[in-house]
């Protein structure tokens, strides 16, 4: 049995789950979420959300934990939410917002300008003597992943100088330079 799977989940009185066939929706204070699923079983009992599987096939197996991360998921993001905090650290790495585009300069010979989605609410935070920082904020935490992850990719950070984008409390394996 799956150790992730049999845990149900306690929802909270804020939050309402209705399951349909194959769909599950969240809603809260902070938005409405919806989840299809398949090969498993989704119970609402006495404010707790129960994934079943009705046999131990490879594909049921695997879809077991999963289903049950991405609806607890769901109910943490619609009430509470997630936030994502990203590192610019570089010499003259600076990053600035107008409302939902976001304006990285990056050292190179452009400025790089990101929409990003309506679902996250995006700020930046320019201290003097400090390294510019990024921060994201939604209730969808597969989107919010998928816009750090972009935002990061524009430049990671190298292993030597540590120059670059990297998330808020990271650890960088750092490598030693040339030896003379």
């Amino acid at each position: 049995m799956s150790r992730i799977g049999k845990n149900p989940i306690v929802v909270p009185a804020d939050v309402t789950v209705t399951v349909a066939e194959g769909l599950v929706t969240v809603k809260g204070k902070l938005g409405q979420l919806t989840q299809e699923f398949s090969d498993v079983t989704v119970k609402l009992e006495e404010g707790q959300v129960i994934v079943e599987r009705s046999s131990d096939h490879k594909d049921q197996r695997a879809k077991h934990g999963l289903y049950r991360s991405l609806i607890n998921n769901m109910i943490i993001g619609v009430s509470t939410g997630f936030t994502k905090e990203l590192e610019l650290v570089g010499v003259g790495y600076r990053a600035s917002n107008q409302g939902q585009k976001l304006d990285l300069a990056l050292g190179f010979s452009h400025n790089i300008v990101l929409e990003v989605a309506p679902e996250v609410t995006l700020e930046t935070i320019s201290e003097k003597g400090k390294n510019p920082i990024v921060k994201l904020t939604s209730y969808d935490k597969q989107l919010l992943g998928a816009i750090t992850a972009k935002i990061r990719d524009f430049r990671r950070p190298e292993p030597y100088k540590g120059k670059g984008i990297k998330f808020v409390g990271e650890v960088l394996r750092r490598k030693a330079g040339k030896s003379a």
